[in-house]
């Protein structure tokens, strides 16, 4: 199984557990569509979006589950990023925990894998 992630914050995404899917943070509406990283880029995503946020989801998705919604598109000088188009629904959850910052102040996101 093939994992994207998406960081978003916890009350945001409580708020979606509640509703059972995810519409996405302000910029992903504002942008027209959910911004999701690899386990590669997930790390830089959050250290340029979310620094020093203590406040943290980090929400594993199946790839196979989001079907031809998702697409690879260019950002960050070229390299191909996921994009969802439309809300997430929480079936292509895979698991979601907490995003903690570590002692050196980044975020530590442990182990991507299932």
């Amino acid at each position: 199984m093939t994992l994207v992630f998406k960081i978003v914050a916890t009350d945001d995404w409580r708020a979606a557990e509640r509703a059972g899917r995810f519409d996405g943070a302000a910029i992903d509406r504002l942008d027209g569509y959910i911004h999701l990283s690899t386990a590669g880029q997930a790390p830089e995503t959050a250290a340029k979006w979310f620094s020093a946020r203590d406040d943290l989801t980090l929400v594993a998705v199946d790839v196979e589950a989001l079907g031809p919604r998702l697409r690879w598109e260019p950002s960050r000088g070229g390299a191909l990023f996921p994009h969802l188009y439309g809300a997430l629904d929480l079936s292509a959850v895979v698991w979601a925990r907490a995003l903690p910052l570590g002692p050196d102040g980044r975020h530590a996101f442990g182990a991507l894998e299932r």
